[in-house]
């Protein structure tokens, strides 16, 4: 039971009451009671808080059903271009107080639920996070996908539904240990099944020539089952789709077991194929060349793009007539979120060729004009590059196409510059150094017509490093990507006094990464000193905050004073969080990275806390060489520093604990630290020194946040609607269910006027 209102909340409850109507109430009263009694067969005495939540849940999802399928309808009647956004990730976090939000029904909703007697929430707090991802990359794809809705663009998200998510991290004597994170063992209320459109996946097997062609033949099949959730735009009635896939094993799935007595053993194995959407790999910037990791990715394209193209065949204009593919790239366009889906290129290829007998030349003009592509990391070992020999056991097919797709890009090159085959080498799809593969960031530029970065400097970046020179650089369309969740911006005062200062440390290290959990121990072991310290322990505490996730940052980054964003120049794609950071209040202390440099532009270097290199110092220092023992004689703060973690002051009883972090720091650290150490402490004295003066400090968040406006991910969305995909975005409101289909017809009419 909720804890008595106190007068000043019974006035607000009133309040609210004459806002939200007593209709309104009423109804969500009655469909919350119904779901406890005919969804969850429970009554009040006996139903948990786990149960109030899901009743709740599938109330809010009664009046979002009408207007999904109100959606889908009208997007059949207009024939849009569709948008197609494929991801390996997507980090959604918490759906209820989204869509509640969306959808208008937030007060409702409070309303309804304190006169049941229970507290909103504690209710919002038993939904688990949908963690289908690592952090900025899936986090992107997740406000792409809520930005897309309310602009009111015909779009799908289309990934995997993981049976297990990003793990979940628990610091056990300062140690990150990992546990699994069983998202789905409650069920998920907001997603529907949907196994009439389950679709075949073929793996291994051999290509076989003959007068019909190349077919891809003895191939061994894994079902994808697709999951639908719907992603509300905000006010407007628009209810998008993000369906995700989900491994099956086919009845027949080793039969040959089966049919020599090994019943059990076949059903068994039944896993095999069942495991390639079992857990997510718990890294966006780190190649892993699993070969399940490849079974993922090529898991995904292939279930999507029989479901794109089954779209396309069945929409209002192909089912009166023949199909013709000349205008595919006119009602689809597929981004690839990072390299994860560029088997999407060879695939669409193979079902051109192979299956809907296109020539060669005219399914590659139209595959380039379907796809883009936006690059997340330069970092070399984030970049994909898939063993020959691999993908020729796995996918034999499509390494027959990326050799053709190579050859053909090999020839343009030779005919721009003959005799140079050093760039040649560079520019290949294939790499011959250290064993031949497939360099994947490569097949994206050349396979698609646009391509990204997410940040100006990033974009920039991609032209000349990455790419060794690709021609048609200027495809490299910076949009100047910005992520932002607009709800997280919630009431704070700007700035209280405070005599203890806060550093929050959230840092999730992949469970096989040991240099990253060496620095959480790290972490964990100063914050031990210093927050035992008799004098420095009533000034400074060093809080760490496990198992950093969406639903924590939407309490963490409003309650945030300063954002440190300290990545070397040039190495940080974007950065999700520090956008929020700022519109959410906070200042930023940080290098010239990412999307910094654009938040500088915007809000002006001197409403930000800038240091260190620029991208030219760091390039030039590549060339002069990188001394870290220089530094460390030069700067007695940082030799302290470094000597107290080599003595074993923070690590007592093992004195030779962090020897690995700091023989990293001396000799193979390409990040450079402690070439901005100087800059950095200077930097943070000029912190100190501001915050001492709260109005100047007020004064420079208000400035930040009026800047932030650009970064949010509806101008994003609307940027690449318009300069990539080639849709526009309407405020034009589909209908709600509870109007008659002719309103339908109506706003139809009137968007293709428009």
């Amino acid at each position: 039971m909720a804890a008595p209102l106190t007068d000043q909340e019974k006035r607000k409850q009133i309040s609210i009451r004459g806002i939200v109507g007593v209709e309104n109430v009423a109804e969500l009263k009655k469909g919350f009671n119904r779901h406890l009694h005919f969804t969850l067969v429970k009554d009040r005495n006996v139903a948990t808080p786990r149960d109030y939540y899901f009743a709740l849940a599938h109330t809010v999802r009664d009046h979002l059903v009408g207007r999904w399928i109100r959606t889908q309808q009208f997007y059949y009647e207009t024939d849009p271009k569709r948008v197609y956004y494929l991801s390996l990730e997507f980090y959604m976090g918490r759906t209820l107080q989204n869509t509640m939000i969306n959808l208008g029904l937030q007060n409702a909703c409070d309303e309804a639920i304190y006169q049941l007697g229970l507290d909103m929430e504690d209710l919002e707090e038993m939904e688990e996070d949908a963690g289908l991802g690592n952090g900025g990359l899936g986090r992107l794809a997740a406000c792409f996908l809520d930005s897309m809705a309310t602009l009111g663009l015909a779009a799908y998200g289309y990934g995997i539904r993981y049976e297990y998510g990003i793990f979940n991290q628990k610091i056990k004597n300062g140690w990150q240990v990992e546990e699994a994170d069983d998202w789905l063992r409650h069920g998920n209320p907001w997603e529907k099944a949907r196994p009439e459109y389950m679709l075949p996946v073929h793996f291994y097997g051999r290509v076989e020539e003959s007068k019909e062609g190349t077919q891809w033949v003895d191939t061994q099949v894994v079902l994808a089952m697709p999951y639908d959730t719907p992603i509300p735009g905000y006010m407007n009635n628009t209810v998008n789709t993000m369906r995700l896939w989900s491994a099956r094993a086919p009845n027949d799935f080793n039969l040959m077991d089966f049919n020599v007595g090994d019943y059990i053993q076949a059903v068994l194995d039944r896993n095999l194929a069942e495991n390639i959407s079992r857990v997510l790999y718990p890294n966006d910037n780190f190649f892993e060349g699993k070969e399940l990791r490849l079974k993922q990715e090529y898991f995904v394209v292939a279930a999507t793009l029989q479901d794109i193209i089954r779209r396309f065949k069945n929409s209002k204009k192909g089912s009166t007539g023949p199909v013709s593919f000349d205008s595919f790239p006119e009602k689809v366009a597929i981004q690839l979120n990072d390299t994860h889906p560029a088997m999407a290129i060879p695939e669409l290829m193979r079902v051109f060729v192979d299956i809907e007998k296109l020539d060669w030349d005219t399914a590659w003009a139209i595959t380039k004009r379907t796809f883009a592509y936006t690059n997340h990391t330069v970092l070399p070992e984030a970049l994909e590059r898939w063993p020959v020999g691999l993908l020729e056991t796995l996918l034999p097919r499509h390494l027959q196409i990326i050799y053709r797709i190579n050859q053909g890009h090999l020839d343009e090159i030779s005919a721009l510059f003959p005799e140079d085959m050093d760039r040649i080498r560079r520019m290949s799809l294939i790499e011959e150094d250290g064993g031949k593969r497939v360099n994947m960031a490569h097949l994206c530029i050349v396979g698609s017509h646009a391509v990204n970065g997410v940040a100006e400097i990033h974009s920039n970046i991609i032209k000349t490093d990455v790419t060794g020179e690709v021609p048609e650089q200027d495809q490299c369309s910076a949009l100047n990507i910005g992520k932002m969740v607009p709800f997280w911006m919630q009431p704070q005062e700007w700035r209280k006094d405070k005599w203890i200062k806060i550093l929050c440390l959230p840092l999730q290290a992949a469970p096989g990464y040991h240099m990253a959990k060496m620095i959480i121990k790290l972490i964990t072991a100063v914050g031990e000193v210093v927050n035992k310290d008799p004098v420095v322990g009533r000034k400074l505490k060093v809080i760490y905050l496990e198992n950093y996730r969406v639903s924590l940052a939407e309490k963490v980054i409003p309650a945030t004073d300063l954002s440190e964003q300290i990545s070397t120049a040039g190495t940080e794609a974007s950065g999700t969080g520090n956008m929020k950071f700022m519109l959410n209040g906070a200042l930023t202390i940080g290098t010239m990275d990412g999307a910094n440099v654009e938040m500088a532009e915007e809000a002006g270097e001197e409403n930000m806390f800038i240091f260190g290199m620029r991208v030219e110092d760091v390039a030039a220092m590549d060339v002069e060489g990188y001394d870290a023992i220089t530094y460390y004689e030069k700067i007695p703060e940082l030799k302290q520093a470094i000597d107290q973690i080599n003595s074993g002051f923070f690590s007592p009883k093992q004195p030779e604990l962090f020897k690995d972090v700091t023989n990293m720091l001396f000799n193979h650290d390409r990040f450079k630290v402690f070439a901005d150490f100087e800059d950095y402490i200077k930097s943070q004295e000029k912190v100190s020194q501001l915050y001492q003066n709260p109005r100047e400090w007020t004064k420079m968040v208000i400035k930040n946040i009026a800047a932030s406006g650009k970064f949010s991910s509806d101008r994003t969305i609307t940027d690449y609607a318009t300069e990539v995909w080639g849709v526009e975005p309407t405020d034009l409101k589909i209908p709600p269910p509870n109007e008659p289909r002719e309103a339908l017809d109506e706003t139809a009419r009137a968007l293709r006027e428009k």
